[in-house]
C-alpha cells in the first residue's frame, strides 16, 4: 500500500496544508495567528504562491501534531519536482503546445530534440501552425532555424518559412 507521504510527493506543501485547515474546519487567519505567523504569509503557502521556510514548517507541523520535518519534507519533495520540470524543459520544448499528428509516424516524447533538430525544424516548418513554429523557434534559436530553413529574419509575427530549392 502506498504511503501518505509518496501520496504528497510533488504537491505543494501549501495545498496539503489547505485542504488539512478545511478538513479541521480550521480558517487561515486565527491559524496563523495561533503559530503567530502573519495570515497574508499562511495564505501565500496555502495559494501555492510561497514555498515553506524550516521555521514556519516546524510551527506547522507542531500545531497540527504532525512528525517533526513532515511539511518540510513536502516542501523538499515539491522543489526536486520543479527541478526535474526544469531539466526537462531544456531538453525539449513544452509538447502540449504542439499537435500530436505533426509526428504521427513517432512517439514524440522518444524525440532527441538536440541530434534530430534538422528534421523536427523542417517538419513543424512545413507542417505545423504559427504557434507551432513559434514554439521550435523559440526553442531552438535563429541559428539553428536558419541553418536549416535558410532563413532567420521575424516581421511582425510572422516567422521563416521553408526556402525551396527549385531549378530556375
Amino acid at each position: 500500500m502506498e504511503t501518505v507521504m509518496e501520496k504528497y510527493k510533488g504537491i505543494h506543501p501549501g495545498i496539503i496544508l489547505d485542504r488539512e485547515l478545511k478538513k479541521r474546519k480550521l480558517k487561515k487567519g486565527p491559524f496563523a495567528l495561533a503559530l503567530p505567523e502573519y495570515p497574508q504569509t499562511i495564505t501565500a503557502i496555502t495559494k501555492g504562491r510561497r514555498a515553506l521556510t524550516t521555521e514556519v514548517s516546524l510551527k506547522i507541523d507542531k500545531a497540527l501534531g504532525f512528525e517533526e520535518g513532515t511539511m518540510y519534507l513536502l516542501q523538499a519533495y515539491y522543489n526536486i519536482m520543479l527541478e526535474i520540470k526544469k531539466e526537462q524543459s531544456k531538453d525539449r520544448p513544452d509538447l502540449s503546445l504542439l499537435r500530436k499528428t505533426l509526428f504521427w509516424d513517432t512517439d514524440i516524447k522518444k524525440l532527441d530534440w538536440q541530434k534530430q533538430y534538422v528534421s523536427i525544424i523542417k517538419r513543424i516548418f512545413e507542417r505545423g501552425n504559427e504557434q507551432e513554429k513559434k514554439v521550435v523557434f523559440d526553442f531552438y534559436g535563429k541559428e539553428k532555424i536558419k541553418q536549416v530553413t535558410g532563413r532567420a529574419t521575424v516581421v511582425g509575427n510572422t516567422l521563416p518559412i521553408m526556402q525551396t530549392n527549385k531549378p530556375r
